[in-house]
């Protein structure tokens, strides 16, 4: 009886004590590792007459702390995008922050949506939320998700029902200068 109880209690203390991190816990630790670091991007997914295929590409992984990381996503001289990410109860939260360059909010900003589930260590997945939804109807199908391992970092959009897919690609083996900040930012 002894044996079986010191097997139950050690089995409880894992389970309770020993628990492997949630995949958005991992991603999120992950994706912090790269905070003050900027990397280039090529889109490797659109539409052939996409504007940011003939132009420098580079996120710039700015601001974090416990709760929300801040990356902004320069299209050549463009610094209006900031990609919003936060932290919380096991979820991860996209928000797409635009701002013109005197800083002042874009009337189409703060779109996206929160992950369904803890999603895993190198893939989160953000359907669109409701603010989303009234703010562009048409976007009210867009799935947008982030690859993240070693070497990359992806963003990505689908329009569910159409042929829109975006994809940019960043190489994270090889760092490039900081750019200044962000419209809406101050160093």
């Amino acid at each position: 009886m002894k044996k079986i109880f010191l097997v139950y209690s050690f089995l409880f203390s894992v389970f309770i004590f020993g628990q492997e991190k949630s995949g958005a816990k991992q991603f999120w630790e992950n994706l912090q590792k790269q905070c003050g670091k900027s990397f280039e991007g090529t889109v490797t997914e659109g539409a052939t007459n996409d504007t940011f295929r003939d132009k420098k590409l580079v996120m710039h992984v700015r601001n974090c702390d416990e709760k929300t990381i801040r990356i902004p996503f320069f299209v050549g001289d463009d610094k209006s995008r900031t990609w919003v990410l936060a932290y919380d109860n096991d979820r991860i939260q996209l928000k797409h922050d635009h701002r013109h360059e005197d800083g002042s909010e874009d009337k189409v900003t703060q779109y996206g949506g929160t992950t369904t589930n803890a999603g895993s260590a190198t893939l989160q997945f953000f359907p669109a939320d409701e603010e989303t939804c009234d703010l562009i109807p048409n976007a009210a199908a867009n799935v947008w998700w982030i690859t993240l391992d070693e070497t990359s970092f992806t963003y990505n959009l689908r329009r569910i029902g159409s042929d829109r897919l975006f994809t940019v690609k960043f190489d994270l083996t090889k760092t490039v200068g900081t750019p200044a900040a962000p419209w809406g930012w101050k160093d």
